[in-house]
């Protein structure tokens, strides 16, 4: 599908992958410490700091969009009939932990005073997954791989942009999760392990 002819909100998802790739490390420490539950930091935290969290909010919208595309990616793939027994319970319970991310990410959306993105209907998802291509638990199971990686790659790169361990540590929790998902399909495709170190956030 060619951007001539995709829908907008197709192109709305492609567009917020890159930004969120582009622009993670620009999430202040606030909207991190509130992210990570710690409010009593974030209301400590003065100055610049403070400055601007409209854009806090336009980045972390970013990120809540990549978790409603996760959870309907993964509700593709339980709906599809192609995932055997144990293969679907380990996408319904990674669907699980991306819900729980989506709902750290509203409420702190909400808490920094901005409005979260509403979730496009299952379809939307559908088309700009190329859900129709999905023939084999193996496709399903590349493309959850696929968006996990980019997941794990984005959240690492919000970490070097804080010098506090605690907001480090919050975001690096977030890339843990992605990393192991991310892991775990690799391994049921019978990929290989990365030959070298450091292949992740690269």
């Amino acid at each position: 599908m060619t951007a001539t002819n995709a829908s907008p909100a197709l192109i709305d998802i492609r567009a917020s992958r890159r930004a969120f790739m582009g622009k993670g490390g620009a999430l202040s420490a606030v909207a991190i410490a509130l992210l990570g539950g710690h409010e009593a930091m974030a209301a400590g935290m003065k100055g610049d700091k403070m400055a601007d969290m409209s854009q806090d909010v336009s980045i972390l919208n970013v990120a809540l969009g990549l978790e409603h595309e996760a959870i309907n990616a993964y509700q593709l793939g339980a709906g599809s009939g192609l995932l055997q027994k144990p293969v679907l319970d380990i996408a319904v319970m990674f669907q699980g932990h991306h819900k729980t991310h989506r709902d750290a990410l509203m409420a702190t959306i909400q808490k920094l005073g901005g409005k979260p993105v509403a979730e496009m209907k299952l379809e939307a998802y559908a088309e700009s997954l190329n859900a129709g291509s999905l023939k084999t638990q193996a496709d399903v199971l590349s493309l959850a791989a696929r968006l996990e990686l980019g997941a794990t790659n984005a959240y690492l790169g919000v970490i070097p942009a804080f010098g506090d361990r605690e907001l480090a540590k919050v975001a690096a929790r977030l890339a843990a999760d992605e990393t192991m998902h991310f892991t775990i399909l690799n391994n049921a495709l019978g990929r290989p392990l990365p030959a070298g170190a450091l292949s992740f956030g690269a």
